[in-house]
């Protein structure tokens, strides 16, 4: 099973591959069953939040135009596992193709529930680098978890939270407001950071030195999240003063004008990508659109609406200069960030999440 899998790349082979953001679409969230849509009509799940528009006027208003097929995008929930295995299970497809985590996709190729691509040797595709595509999804951006916080707040930067992971869990230091993600997954990490293990020897994850680094801070918790929204909202309004939360989330609300800003120190970095629920029966349509979004020049449409770098390392040439210094491919945040092991969580998630579910309500 070993070809479903992406290894973890070095930091200098994603700043050649990936310059910068990336692009993305959306449309109410709105759940149409198969036998009554149209044959040439997509219906693709994004992660919601800014996503709507920026696919929209990227990828759904474009493709629409060259080639007449609808696309209606629909906010699908995080790490959607067990809904598209559902989905293959009982052939009811609610959706014809979705943006999936690296980590996620992993664990629904090794388990057969992803519908091989076939777009290998497409010269749109070998655009990307491997490092960025398997069988089963072709990456579409690359995205940070970062330490995002109230400028308001911190307005000194000699106490601001930019020492990495460590500052999150310095409550008497660096006293505030917390909010976290409530899953395993962009949680574990930041714990064992904190706990001073180093870069180089973060995976495998020691579970039970990160469970005890989280006993540490969990009472001062004020919200765990559980959608990148979600953790955007809470910033912008100052119901938080620091926030784990994605990089395109946290520089949103900062384009909005919020008194946010965010430390690259330590942060973590992965991608998103397009895959087809095994077996759908517009797989060879939903294969056109991910050719399309696959495009340098589409990819970079997406850079204004999300401050996620593009997998296609054309792009980067095409990106207004000021926005790429925002996106987390830019080399001087580079050299701090650590990249998330998509194989080793395919492993260990389903009993990471049990497990962090119980200690969450313990």
């Amino acid at each position: 099973m070993a070809d479903r899998k992406i290894a973890t790349i070095g930091r200098r082979t994603v700043i050649k591959g990936a310059g910068a953001g990336a692009a993305a679409l959306a449309f109410p969230t709105v759940l149409v069953p198969r036998k009554t849509r149209a044959a040439q009509r997509l219906v693709a799940r994004n992660p919601g939040g800014p996503f709507e528009k920026a696919f929209g006027e990227a990828y759904d208003k474009p493709f629409q135009a060259a080639t007449g097929i609808e696309i209606v995008n629909v906010t699908g929930q995080h790490e959607p596992i067990a809904m598209i295995k559902g989905m293959v299970d009982t052939k009811t497809y609610t959706w014809d193709l979705t943006i999936l985590s690296n980590y996620t996709h992993n664990v629904l190729a090794e388990a057969g529930y992803l519908e091989p691509l076939n777009l290998d040797s497409d010269p749109i595709i070998q655009e990307i680098p491997k490092h960025f595509r398997s069988p089963y999804i072709i990456g579409n951006y690359v995205w940070s978890t970062v330490l995002a916080y109230r400028t308001d707040v911190y307005p000194a930067k000699a106490k601001a939270p930019t020492g990495g992971w460590k500052d999150l869990w310095d409550v008497k230091g660096i006293p505030g407001r917390r909010g976290m993600r409530k899953y395993p997954v962009d949680t574990i990490e930041p714990a064992l950071l904190a706990d001073g293990v180093t870069a180089d020897k973060l995976y495998p994850l020691d579970m039970d030195r990160a469970f005890k680094s989280l006993d540490k801070i969990k009472k001062d918790v004020t919200v765990w999240w559980s959608g990148g929204a979600q953790s955007s909202q809470l910033l912008k309004s100052g119901e938080l003063d620091m926030c784990v939360a994605w990089n395109g989330r946290a520089q949103t609300v900062m384009d909005e004008g919020a008194p946010v800003n965010i430390s690259w120190n330590q942060a973590l970095w992965s991608f998103d990508g397009w895959s087809i629920p095994k077996g759908s029966p517009t797989a060879d349509l939903a294969r056109k659109f991910i050719r399309f979004v696959s495009e340098a020049k589409n990819q970079v449409g997406f850079t204004p609406y999300v401050a996620y770098g593009p997998t296609n390392q054309n792009a980067a040439k095409l990106i207004d200069p000021k926005r790429l210094r925002e996106l987390p491919t830019n080399p001087d945040y580079f050299k701090t960030m650590v990249p998330n092991d998509a194989v080793q969580w395919s492993k260990v998630q389903e009993k990471a999440l049990e497990r962090f579910n119980t200690w969450l309500i313990s």
